[in-house]
């Protein structure tokens, strides 16, 4: 990232260093000043230096105003590039990043290393300007007087080692400050997800006490790191006035042993004073460095996780219907109408996967491998829906209508079919704006069932030529489930249906039904006649009790 904004960094170093170099030298014109013109009473040196001064604090005032405009863009622009690079690397993940990355990383990412990234690069140049304006303070000093400039020498390379092992500590307790916080929003998200369940388990208070005990060890180690910032920040500031102490009892010393002048005295002492300047800024910019490098860590993590599946080939053509195969299991999915697929629920998701080419797996669309296939081609023909999928903010309308248009256009006599065929048009119509309504991220107005009516209707709007649906029915009583199981039916018609359920009145309305048993298939008919194997009958009654 540093590499990209080259030319903004080497901007911004140089104007640092006319900002720094302008102050530091502010002190020998005003030393030369005092000798020429106050003590040697030359009333033309005196007007002369003093313009000096004036043209050095224009000069620093305009490197001033530059500086805080370069350092604005080299703050927002990389983090916003970053950002980029970390959505585009989400979208390119898919449902890899479920299984590869935390919610608790993924949070921490976009929260504060983005930003923490953009704040190191700001700071860099001022780093930058704070060493040139040491080592022309340094120079200064050293020509006036050795003594002194010895004592610098000597003086700042200890503070920077000191600050700078501070900074090492604060980096350690960052570091697992980021653990713990990261630890904490997976528990919280899991907390959420899983409200609705805890209630009607009476697992609120459990879940709650673990949630208290995080939050205490994460204060105990935010409390550790808050320690070492503050003796980070302490030394920052005692350190380089116990230097600006040293200084001017040193030049004291030598004024009153005649060594130096009265122009030179206050010309230490405005060097000394300024010295803290460029010492804050070093050990500010190595406590943000420290601080970058680990926020750059984990997203360079987060950017180097592979996906589970390669795109495939850049170019060839994906056919339009044909018969969707997965030899590892032995099913099989006709070109057209609905197939209900009976297995346990962690087979079922395994199944899905291998069929939307989700995992790399032997399966295949019309006789050719889906692996061979380019990949956005196979996400337009066949498109997996799961019972947890998210509902974005937004308007309804563009919720429901994933066609790829911005704003969400398209034939409303389409949605409405589509609403209808999920038995969703109560809930759109029990909204404020009905399909222009904003709704709130996850559809957390909208009950279980509710939203799994409206993923359907979302689902059935993109239409594509394979529909695979995982439970899709789970949440919602036998009438509602019935209407859904009929407008399914209806609106798919002529096109592949793919339903993993155990559910009877799906399995009724279904063409073709599968049993799945220990990843193979186990027996195919109908509804009716599968009934007779004690196998599947066991998988659909055990359904039928628990409803």
């Amino acid at each position: 990232m540093a590499a990209r904004h080259r030319r903004l960094l080497l901007l911004d170093s140089v104007f640092n260093v006319m900002w720094s170099g302008g102050l530091a030298l502010t002190p020998a014109v005003i030393g030369q000043a005092i000798n020429t013109g106050l003590v040697a009473k030359d009333q033309t040196a005196l007007v002369r230096w003093g313009l000096v001064v004036v043209g050095l604090g224009i000069a620093t005032a305009l490197s001033a105003l530059l500086v805080e405009c370069l350092e604005l863009r080299l703050k927002v622009e990389p983090a916003y590039e970053t950002m980029r690079l970390v959505t585009r690397k989400a979208c390119e993940l898919g449902t890899t990043v479920d299984r590869k990355s935390s919610a608790g990383d993924l949070v921490t990412v976009g929260v504060s290393d983005i930003s923490l990234i953009g704040q190191t690069l700001e700071v860099g140049a001022r780093g930058v300007g704070g060493a040139v304006a040491f080592v022309v303070v340094a120079t200064l000093m050293l020509v006036a007087s050795w003594q002194v400039g010895l004592l610098v020498l000597i003086a700042v390379p200890a503070i920077l080692f000191v600050t700078t092992r501070l900074a090492r500590t604060l980096r350690s307790r960052q570091s697992r400050l980021r653990t713990q916080q990261r630890e904490l929003t997976d528990q919280a998200v899991d907390i959420v997800r899983g409200l609705r369940v805890l209630r009607g388990i009476g697992g609120e208070e459990l879940f709650s006490g673990r949630y208290r005990d995080g939050s205490q060890r994460l204060r105990s180690v935010a409390l550790k790191q808050a320690r070492a910032s503050a003796f980070l920040g302490a030394a920052r500031t005692f350190l380089p006035s116990l230097l600006l102490a040293g200084v001017v009892a040193l030049a004291a010393e030598l004024v009153l042993t005649e060594q130096l002048s009265a122009g030179q005295m206050v010309a230490f002492y405005g060097y000394a004073t300024y010295l803290v300047v460029p010492i804050n800024r070093i050990t500010f910019a190595v406590s943000k460095a420290m601080q970058g490098h680990v926020a750059a860590a984990n997203v360079i993590r987060l950017l180097r996780t592979e996906p589970d599946v390669g795109p495939g080939p850049e170019s060839g053509a994906v056919p339009g219907t044909g018969v969707l195969a997965d030899p590892d299991s032995g099913l099989r999915v006709p070109a057209g109408g609905l197939t209900a697929v009976v297995c346990s629920a962690g087979e079922s998701a395994a199944l899905a996967d291998r069929l939307g080419r989700y995992v790399e797996s032997g399966a295949t669309y019309a006789g050719q491998p889906l692996a061979g296939l380019p990949l956005a081609g196979v996400r337009e023909r066949i498109l997996v829906t799961t019972a947890d999928e998210h509902l974005f903010a937004g308007a309804l309308r563009r919720e429901l209508n994933p066609g790829g248009r911005p704003d969400g256009s398209g034939s409303d006599d389409q949605l409405w079919a589509a609403v209808d065929a999920a038995a969703a048009r109560d809930i759109v119509e029990a909204m404020p704006e009905r399909l222009d309504t904003q709704v709130a991220a996850g559809g957390r107005e909208f009950s279980g069932g509710q939203q799994q009516r409206l993923r359907l209707a979302r689902a059935l709007m993109a239409d594509p030529e394979v529909l695979v649906l995982v439970d899709p029915t789970s949440a919602v009583d036998a009438n509602t489930e019935s209407r859904m199981a009929e407008g399914m039916e209806r609106l798919r018609r002529g096109r592949a249906t793919v339903v993993f359920t155990t559910s009877v009145l799906l399995l009724h309305r279904a063409d073709h039904v599968v049993l799945v048993l220990d990843g193979t298939v186990a027996a195919e008919g109908s509804h009716e006649s599968l009934m007779a194997d004690a196998r599947y009958r066991s998988l659909v009654e055990r359904w039928t009790a628990a409803v």
